[in-house]
């Protein structure tokens, strides 16, 4: 550090440009954990008695809803509203969970 020399201000295009890749950074990190989550709840679901199906939809249910839960936060951390379609996409593991351990 040189005192003759002080840093110059960054540059706000610089900031928007850095928080940008941020909140891109912590939004794949959001998802791809929870994404995680759901699927070891599908296969803990596979893993329960065959005679226990209230507790093998019980944890595709509990999976789908992380997973929704997952992309909603995802989308209010990029600033936008977490009323979207894209919520859908959230129900994918618990159907997939579904068909592969009840069907």
């Amino acid at each position: 550090m040189d005192p003759n020399a002080p840093r110059k201000a960054p540059d706000p295009k610089d900031l928007e440009r850095l928080q940008r890749v941020q909140r891109r950074v912590i939004s794949v990190l959001v998802v791809t954990t929870i994404l995680h989550l759901s699927v070891g709840f599908v296969i803990a679901a596979e893993h329960v008695a065959d005679d226990r199906l209230d507790a093998r939809i019980g944890l595709n249910l509990i999976a789908a809803a992380f997973m929704v839960g997952g992309i909603a936060a995802t989308l209010v951390i990029n600033g936008r509203s977490w009323k979207s379609a894209w919520l859908l996409l959230g129900l994918v593991p618990g159907l997939v969970g579904i068909w592969w351990t009840v069907l």
